[in-house]
């Protein structure tokens, strides 16, 4: 059981060490406002207890499940980046150099690696709904911080979900991805 442990503990520390690279850049609390490192992180936190379980044992379901929200989360993150930040908003080569490589690709991909590998959890059906949590909760803070905080909280537009005014198709659209990959990972 070497492997997952080392792929597990691989993709924790390169996430976390993605993120503090780009604290040395920006302030913490602005790179803290991105969902790829927060969910990153999460994901990090959950890969690491998983390794750590592994090591004295039997991995908990429970904590399996977490790790299947962790890697929906850094699946949403890593499909935004392909298919809609990359193409529509920024460039590739920005959003894939780097600490944006590992939080981007590289930590996603391993995370999605090692959930189908060895750490699938028991799920009913309903559980699978637990995956597009990070995405409901980071969307309501984000609309919040975009159009209804006092101005001087309000945060720029920085993923572009609201060009136009079109923040209900943005969540409407990252609600039914998430809810598409939190699928697609429960039936693979």
């Amino acid at each position: 059981m070497a492997m997952p442990v080392i792929l597990d503990l691989a993709m924790a520390v390169m996430a976390v060490a993605a993120v503090i690279g780009h604290c040395r850049k920006k302030p913490a609390k602005i790179i803290l406002r991105y969902f790829t490192s927060l969910s990153n992180l999460f994901c990090a936190a959950a890969s690491a207890a998983v390794a750590a379980a592994r090591l004295w044992g039997a991995v908990p379901n429970g904590l399996l499940v977490v790790k299947f929200i962790g890697t929906a989360a850094v699946t949403i993150t890593l499909l935004t980046v392909m298919l809609f930040l990359g193409p529509v908003v920024y460039d590739y080569k920005a959003l894939l150099t780097g600490p944006d490589l590992w939080l981007h690709l590289v930590c996603p991909v391993l995370a999605i690696l090692t959930y189908f590998l060895w750490d699938r959890p028991v799920m009913a059906f309903g559980g699978m709904l637990l995956g597009i949590l990070p995405v409901l909760l980071y969307g309501a803070m984000y609309l919040y911080r975009l159009l209804f905080a006092p101005t001087e909280k309000r945060w720029e537009d920085f993923y572009g979900f609201n060009r136009g005014g079109k923040w209900r198709l943005s969540f409407a659209a990252m609600t039914a991805a998430a809810l598409a990959v939190s699928l697609l990972l429960w039936l693979l």
